[in-house]
């Protein structure tokens, strides 16, 4: 492999005057989301968050402070995602697409600044099926973004939703990335202290949604889709015989063409596991081909140090190297070309 360009695909965007103008025209919607927002994660943990976030400010709004970071990080690539509260989940139709579109202009004016280091992806409104198409266009082939991230969930609309069919379908036909990156838990109150909402939230968030692709068989009919998913998988990976057994004993588990374990190796995990040894399982559960850098950027759950947590987790040079860069330069091998392929024919 030739030299590895250090690629942290994990790494989020506040987009301040986006927020401004949702809360502008739909006040009672943010409140609303506000009070679910204090419901789940609880007055304790909401009152740790408020400052963390402001301490972080420059760095998840200013390039020069983001490039600055990574140097510190020995990150020379990174993939730009809005933060997970900009998904809006709530929103009716038209805000929904607006603030979408919105996003998607804000984020590539973001990684515009430094296109060598920075790379963009976009957001769809995945409770809006109908809609999320021409949102998809517009992030990939409209603004030259990378990749769509998407929610484990919107309203009622699950990854196994029938109605998502088209936007699988496309992003597979642009070679576009998908990252999954849960915002919010449906446990709601019973995660609301000892900051459970995310230390146990966002890893079942991850586990659901990808049992939801898997027993849905959405891989089986969307074989090249690149699906990333954060904070190494949730608990799926290391669970994942159970989910084998009950497609093995259970009829309405069998909607997959194979064992729920085999798609673990047709997905790619970020490295957000907060622990050498799950780093390994990982690797060795999905192959050191499904494993890419990841950091959360720059939240305090996130890995302050991610290339020596990489590092010190006895992997092999090979393995580390494909971890560090490689994978993620082979997921976005293709992408641009693929995007004018596909714009020249549906301007034909």
């Amino acid at each position: 492999m030739s030299e590895v360009v250090v690629t942290d695909v994990h790494a989020h965007l506040l987009m301040p005057s986006l927020q401004a103008e949702v809360e502008r025209r739909d006040p009672d919607g943010v409140a609303g989301a506000a009070a679910l927002d204090l419901r789940r994660n609880g007055e304790e943990s909401q009152a740790v968050s408020g400052p963390m976030v402001g301490d972080r400010f420059g760095k998840l709004t200013d390039v020069g402070e983001r490039l600055a970071s990574m140097d510190a990080q020995r990150v020379q690539r990174q993939w730009v995602s809005a933060s997970p509260n900009h998904f809006y989940p709530w929103a009716g139709e038209q805000l929904a697409v607006w603030s979408a579109t919105e996003a998607n202009r804000l984020i590539a004016e973001h990684v515009a600044q430094a296109p060598d280091r920075l790379v963009g992806l976009g957001v769809v409104p995945l409770q809006h099926p109908s809609r999320i198409l021409e949102c998809v266009d517009d992030a990939i082939l409209g603004r030259g973004l990378a990749g769509i991230e998407i929610s484990s969930f919107a309203g009622d609309v699950e990854l196994s939703d029938e109605r998502l069919e088209p936007f699988w379908s496309r992003v597979e036909e642009l070679g576009a990335v998908v990252f999954l990156h849960p915002f919010g838990c449906s446990l709601d109150e019973r995660l609301d202290r000892f900051y459970l909402a995310n230390t146990v939230g966002q890893p079942a968030e991850n586990a659901v949604a990808l049992s939801h692709l898997i027993f849905a068989g959405v891989l089986d009919r969307h074989p090249g889709l690149k699906l990333i998913a954060a904070h190494g998988g949730g608990y799926l990976p290391t669970a994942i015989g159970r989910s084998d057994r009950a497609w093995r004993v259970r009829p309405e588990a069998q909607r997959c063409a194979h064992a729920p374990s085999t798609y673990l190796k047709k997905l790619w995990f970020d490295t957000v596991v907060h622990d050498e040894r799950g780093l390994r399982d990982l690797i060795d559960i999905a192959g050191a081909g499904r494993v890419v850098l990841g950091s959360d950027f720059p939240f305090d759950m996130g890995l302050d140090d991610p290339v020596d947590f990489v590092r010190g987790a006895g992997l092999s040079g090979e393995a580390a190297d494909r971890v560090l860069g490689g994978n993620a330069a082979e997921l976005l091998d293709g992408v641009g070309a693929r995007q004018q392929i596909v714009t020249e024919g549906s301007s034909a």
